[in-house]
């Protein structure tokens, strides 16, 4: 095979003549094929892979793909999770999802258990199963993840495809290209804030105003001026929301993140190729830009990316005593490792008995047939404190409405569309 840009070591040269397996030589092969087009010299190490695979997003033919997989023995050789799922089984039929997609779903958790991963179904992994540690290398495939491993860790990843991060798990290693390499680093866009930053609802708007008109895989943002350091579920929003708006895989954070100890280092010594300044009344902006449409039924969303045990609390502390008004509609997903929690500590009863559906290991915005449930149950405004989620789920032709976490909940409970 022309291995074309890419040198190889013994090791691979071995695993590409085949003396680790056919599954090994084939994901090799493929990789080589993803280092060429992205002129790549090498592959590096991964310390950890994370797959997207669930019925919705890679089909029949996808589960054709780890099926074959499977038969030809191939096993993960470094530590693997899954990401969140299109389907909670335990409200899949009650939700109207399709009963033969369930079956095939089930199958793809079984044959990913068999590949030696670890299913967490989770888009939080970095939350709740592993922190990266600064300079490590991963391949990644959930964007929101990606963007979190970058920034807020100093790891090392790309947005990997399915096949592109199963490969990795399969190989140990992965191209070194884009956010491997310390050039793509480097901040690109200088971003000022003086807007107060008051709720998650607030750094999804900030990565709306400062993705969207900067859609660029390669742009790298720098917010300075930060009065109140985020918390994690902050930067989780920011990142997500960068993501979905502008495509972007990393940011910089002057005082915050881990390579942006100062500008200087956030830049890489270099100036800026844009600048712009974020103001409390651009932020107001994002806000007012958002209208309702006349419909009887409505859904609230606490979702996309999944809820940390930090966010649970804060729900369960606004819906106490009150429930879930006529017409309105409102699901939280999350991972079983904060569902656990909040059972355990009361928040998801509290929710529950507010009249809140709870599911368990997906994001609302991947659900398998939402389309089709959003049709069924008559949904038209979609709101949320999500700025990722009223992005992403546009395409199902809801129309979506950004709001504060805590107008959100009262909206849920008074059916008044603030």
């Amino acid at each position: 095979m022309d291995t074309g840009t890419m040198h190889l070591t013994d090791e691979e040269k071995g695993m590409l003549r085949g003396e680790r397996g056919e599954a090994v030589k084939e994901a090799l092969a493929y990789q080589i094929a993803v280092g060429n087009f992205f002129e790549a010299e090498k592959f590096v190490p991964v310390a950890n892979a994370h797959v997207m695979a669930d019925i919705e997003l890679i089909g029949d033919g996808g589960l054709e793909f780890l099926r074959r997989l499977k038969a030809l023995g191939a096993s993960c050789v470094v530590g693997t999770t899954t990401n969140a799922r299109c389907m909670d089984m335990q409200c899949a039929a009650s939700l109207g999802q399709d009963s033969e997609e369930m079956d095939k779903e089930e199958e793809i958790m079984r044959l990913l258990e068999e590949l030696r991963m670890i299913r967490i179904d989770s888009c939080i992994n970095y939350q709740t199963y592993y922190q990266p540690t600064l300079g490590e290398h991963l391949a990644w495939g959930d964007t929101g993840t990606v963007i979190a491993a970058n920034s807020i860790f100093g790891a090392r990843t790309n947005f990997e495809s399915g096949n592109a991060s199963l490969s990795a798990a399969i190989t140990g290693r992965t191209p070194a290209y884009g956010f491997h390499l310390d050039a793509c680093r480097r901040g690109t866009i200088e971003v000022r804030l003086e807007a107060e930053m008051r709720d998650v609802a607030d750094w999804g708007a900030l990565g709306k105003l400062v993705g969207h008109p900067h859609q660029d895989y390669f742009a790298v943002p720098v917010f300075e001026g930060v009065r109140r350091r985020p918390s994690p579920d902050d930067l989780k929003h920011l990142g997500c929301a960068l993501a979905s708006y502008g495509s972007m895989a990393m940011y910089h954070m002057v005082g915050v993140t881990p390579e942006a100890r100062s500008r200087e280092e956030a830049f890489g010594g270099r100036e800026p190729q844009k600048s712009m300044t974020v103001t409390p009344e651009d932020l107001d902006k994002v806000y007012q830009n958002y209208a309702y449409l006349d419909g009887a039924e409505n859904v609230v969303v606490f979702s996309g990316p999944q809820l940390s045990i930090f966010e649970m609390r804060r729900l369960a502390e606004l819906f106490q005593g009150r429930r879930v008004a006529k017409g309105m509609h409102v699901f939280v997903t999350t991972n079983n490792s904060v569902m656990s929690n909040a059972r355990r500590l009361g928040y998801a009863r509290i929710l529950e008995e507010a009249g809140v559906q709870l599911m368990e290991g997906v994001c609302f915005y991947l659900l398998q047939n939402l389309s089709g449930i959003r049709k069924m149950n008559g949904w038209i405004n979609l709101i949320s404190n999500s700025g990722k989620i009223v992005n992403t789920i546009t395409a199902h032709r809801f129309n979506t409405v950004l709001r504060h976490t805590a107008q959100c909940v009262d909206i849920a409970c008074t059916g008044e569309l603030q």
